[in-house]
């Protein structure tokens, strides 16, 4: 009996977990398809450079 409630729960945390995934990304794509494409730009540009990617 407890192996099945366990189960159970995991089942909804995995089913959340995808869920608040999928909406996250679905914001990021959205966001980004109606900035503006300086913006955009200038995003990536200024978040390779803090990562160290050269860019030029």
């Amino acid at each position: 009996m407890n192996t099945t409630a366990k189960t159970a729960n995991l089942a909804q945390t995995n089913i959340a977990t995808i869920a608040l995934v999928f909406l996250m990304g679905a914001t990021m794509v959205f966001a980004a398809g109606f900035a503006q494409s300086a913006t955009m730009h200038e995003s990536a540009h200024d978040v390779r450079h803090a990562a160290g990617f050269p860019c030029h």
